[in-house]
């Protein structure tokens, strides 16, 4: 199953091109592939509350996932993002929305996000 769960980074560049190029593996394999693939991050993540490595991996994936979303349009797959927020316990739905995404064909280039954290903020 091409889900890629977006791990943590220190404020480091070289973290942060580790991660973002492990993202891009997968998404580069699952595109070739012609397979729909779905990029977890944690929310948090996307509003700059867990620094700035991870605010630059978060938000590069989810920018790579909107273009992505795009060159698969005339291939028949697609690429998302689920953003989490709040404890592990969420990882079952987390992961549930992430295979909803995988399995409809018509969904593309979106972002999906668990839990209530986002309320009120300014979004990407």
């Amino acid at each position: 199953m091409n889900i890629h769960w977006v791990g943590e980074v220190e404020d480091d560049w070289g973290q942060v091109r580790n991660e973002l190029e492990r993202a891009f593996v997968m998404a580069g394999e699952a595109a070739r592939a012609g397979e729909a693939f779905v990029f977890v991050v944690n929310g948090d993540d996307l509003l700059g509350r867990r620094g700035a490595g991870n605010a630059m991996v978060a938000t590069g994936i989810l920018s790579a996932a909107r273009t992505a979303a795009l060159e698969g349009t005339r291939d028949g797959w697609t690429a998302n993002v689920v953003a989490w927020e709040g404890s592990e316990a969420a990882a079952g739905s987390v992961r549930e929305w992430a295979e909803r995404m995988l399995a409809s064909s018509g969904v593309t280039g979106e972002l999906i996000r668990i839990g209530p954290g986002h309320l009120g903020k300014a979004l990407p």
